[in-house]
């Protein structure tokens, strides 16, 4: 669909062949998020700076029907949240495209498999080369004048450059002259306006010289701070590609399609959008489950790499909930799908990767901020320049000279590039890691922790019972006990059939819920569960995941349990310590259980038997004045979750655990916890160091082009260097596996990505 420009209602076509204006399929497209709001995505191919999202998100946020409204500077995307009626009318979410197009910029509906990247990348690496070209022939042609040529030899030499200059500016400067004239027109400013005056009054004042014969032109200025310019806008660009990349690389593990099983057995091949939940599908051995199911009947390995990072394949049978983007390795499957396409786990882990860069962040609210105000104050400086210059000296050509210079020395690509280049690098370092953030301020966040506290099971444990004193048991005890075991699906139960499998027992048994299990047979009655049940009371209970086995009321053997602690548990819990953090436990089981996993992690602090209300109560009674840090998966953990200064949950926690968190850790390793705080408070220190670096370079440039020193060729280059440092700085942050060969084992252990560990 083209750019809806104002006033003009466009048709589209819907399924069936039928034709619907623009607003009624914008609102089919729409997604309802209850409460009367519904969501639309947009995609804004314009979009590339932080003025940019200002303007369209402030464009938006100003219509009564909007609640919300979010730009994605990686996906070029914007999300609006509407209410569905405004004053009793329908609302109209074709205004909204309207609304968009009438500030200057092209939108249509977005589509997660769209990529205009590629192209967009060939046009910028070609102007690149163009551009580069044609600076280093105008360098050669300006080095034979600085050498001393002729007048008639040098007049020559400036008309090649202009000849060479002209072309060059027009086809490697459109991005730039483009999106001047397009905020221009629209009443605005960007970025783009003082970086297109800078080039066009560079040439103009060279072509002028050549004209009157001056011995001095500066078309390698002109030029040269294209060919820079256009450097900084590749790299931006291409880092950007890659956070799009790795948001591809998700959205590929989902098929086009499945087979859909209709009520009369008919099979009909159906794209995955079109999948609705409560339909069955039929998903043969090496294909992918398109949307979020049940099983139905068959059974299979699966391969969940996708949801907890791990290689080993997962057993599925009928019953089991499986998940988008797993793989189906051995046996055809008939499962029922739960959700639609657009609500399964894959796109909800796109929007997660997606939502990294788009939240407003302390230190992007400020970037963009200066950016809004910097464009009037660099044209505002260098008409002063201009004017001073001309009240001292009287020459027009020397003061116009000087102001390009300031226009130049001053041009915002560092400022601009100082907060957004550190925030995809450590959204990439993140997802690398097995990390994925919900916004750029959640980062920010928590880099200012100082402390973590988190829930049991689930987070510092697996939530999986395991046998640990099975070597003190007499085979046929546990053999017995296994066999009671296989008719409970309690978690001490499961776990002690796991123990001993092949066993078998005969008898009338039967489960006591609360109690245990109870079998009649020939040599007298079993028992297996709580010493009261089992033995009548007769011994004193641990505390601790125990089961006893009893004939007749003698206890004939007794099992003890734990629950197995997440991978790198200890050493993460280590480096959060030597990270200058303090650690306690939030927990709904009982006490003897907690205090023996905090025994085990070395957390001295710990809270027990909590509900969620007494959970959130123990929180704030625990933070007080700190900043926390909350860790946790289950649904009885969201409100701690939500009151936290900042949260974490596992892949495998509950939706709503998930939905609460401000990061999500995809591997099963507790190391994410450690990495995720480092990448951050390295991100934060970057993105300090760039703002003091940009500041520091105009505070001394600025100065020095104002008093005439720094000539347009020398001010774009001190200009291109403070973007190319900047950037430099920002990619820093990649090399933070380098980091692991420093510090102590537990921190270099965490610094890797969480998925290496082992």
């Amino acid at each position: 669909m083209s750019c809806c420009a104002p006033g003009v209602e466009i048709a589209m076509v819907a399924e069936g062949g039928q034709v619907l204006p623009v607003s009624e399929e914008l609102w089919l497209a729409s997604r309802s998020l209850g409460g009367g709001l519904r969501q639309t995505d947009l995609s804004v191919p314009g979009v590339y700076c932080g003025a940019c999202i200002t303007t369209v998100e402030g464009t938006l946020r100003a219509r009564p029907e909007i609640e919300r409204a979010r730009v994605n500077l990686s996906s070029r995307r914007v999300t609006i949240v509407w209410k569905e009626e405004m004053g009793g009318r329908r609302s109209d979410p074709g205004e909204f495209m309207r609304a968009i197009a009438g500030c200057g910029y092209e939108t249509h509906l977005f589509s997660p498999g769209e990529d205009e990247g590629d192209e967009l990348l060939k046009q910028l690496i070609r102007a690149v080369a163009v551009s580069g070209f044609a600076a280093t022939n105008i360098m050669l042609l300006s080095v034979s004048v600085w050498s001393g040529a002729d007048a008639a030899t040098r007049d020559l030499f400036h008309w090649i450059s202009a000849m060479i200059a002209a072309p060059t500016l027009v086809y490697a400067g459109r991005f730039f002259y483009q999106s001047a004239w397009n905020a221009l027109r629209h009443g605005r400013t960007n970025m783009d306006v003082p970086i297109a005056l800078a080039v066009t009054l560079s040439y103009a004042m060279s072509l002028y010289e050549t004209i009157g014969h001056g011995e001095h032109a500066w078309f390698d200025a002109s030029v040269t701070l294209l060919f820079f310019l256009l450097i900084g806008r590749t790299l931006d660009h291409m880092m950007r590609g890659r956070a799009r990349s790795a948001i591809s690389g998700i959205a590929r593990l989902s098929p086009r399609g499945a087979t859909v099983i209709h009520a009369d057995g008919a099979r009909e091949y159906r794209p995955v959008d079109e999948i609705k939940p409560g339909e069955r599908l039929m998903i043969a051995a090496g294909e992918r489950i398109p949307v979020d199911g049940r099983v139905l009947s068959g059974s299979s390995d699966l391969d969940r790499s996708v949801v907890n990072g791990e290689n080993a394949p997962i057993a599925v049978a009928a019953g089991d909930l499986v998940q988008a983007g797993t793989l189906n390795l051995t046996g055809p499957l008939n499962i029922e799908a739960t959700a639609a396409a657009r609500d399964s786990f894959l796109a909800e882990i796109m929007g997660l990767m997606e939502a990294a860069e788009g939240g407003r962040a302390r230190y992007r609210r400020i970037a963009d901020r200066a950016a809004r105000y910097y464009s009037p104050i660099v044209h505002l400086l260098a008409l002063l320049t201009f004017i001073g210059w001309m009240l001292v000296e009287g020459d027009v050509r020397h003061a116009m000279l000087v102001a390009v210079a300031v226009l130049i020395i001053t041009c915002p690509c560092a400022l601009g590039l100082a907060v957004p280049v550190v925030q995809v690098v450590a959204a990439g370092r993140l997802f690398q890691g097995g990390v994925m953030v919900k916004d750029g301020s959640a980062m920010e966040r928590l880099a200012e922790i100082d402390t973590v506290l988190l829930d049991k099971t689930g987070t510092l444990t697996v939530g999986e019972l395991r046998l640990v004193n099975a070597n003190e048991i007499a085979p046929e005890a546990l053999a017995t006990a296994a066999a009671l075991a296989a008719h409970s699906r309690h978690p001490i139960a499961v776990a002690l059939h796991h123990a001993a499998q092949n066993s078998h027992l005969e008898g009338d048994i039967s489960e006591v819920p609360g109690a245990g299990i109870e079998a009649r047979t020939m040599r007298g009655v079993y028992r297996l569960g709580s010493r009261s049940f089992a033995c009548g009371g007769r011994g004193v209970s641990s505390g601790l995941p125990e089961a006893i086995l009893a004939l007749d009321g003698q206890e004939l053997a007794f099992f003890r349990f734990e629950d197995r602690l997440r991978p790198a548990a200890r050493e993460s819990i280590e480096a959060l310590h030597e990270l200058g953090l303090a650690t306690g436990i939030l927990s709904g089981d009982r006490e003897p259980v907690v205090a023996e996993v905090g025994r085990r992690l070395g957390i001295a602090n710990w809270w027990s038997e909590l509900s969620p209300r007494h959970k959130v109560e123990a929180f704030a009674a625990a933070a007080g004045s700190h900043r926390v840090l909350m860790v946790g998966d289950g649904i009885n953990d969201a409100p701690a979750l939500r009151a936290a200064h900042v949260s974490m949950a596992p892949a495998t926690a509950a939706d709503v655990g998930r939905q609460a968190a401000d990061f999500v850790f995809m591997h099963q390793p507790l190391t994410a916890v450690p990495f995720a705080i480092e990448v951050s408070r390295r991100a934060g220190r970057l993105i300090r160091q760039n703002f003091a670096l940009a500041v520091g370079y105009n505070v001394i440039a600025v100065p020095i082009a104002i008093l005439g020193y720094a000539t347009p060729l020398v001010a774009a280059i001190a200009m291109s260097t403070s973007s190319v440092i900047v950037v430099a700085n920002a990619l820093r942050l990649r090399s933070l596996a380098a980091a692991r060969t420093a510090g102590t084992p537990a921190t270099r252990s965490v610094l890797q990505p969480a998925g290496s560990v082992r």
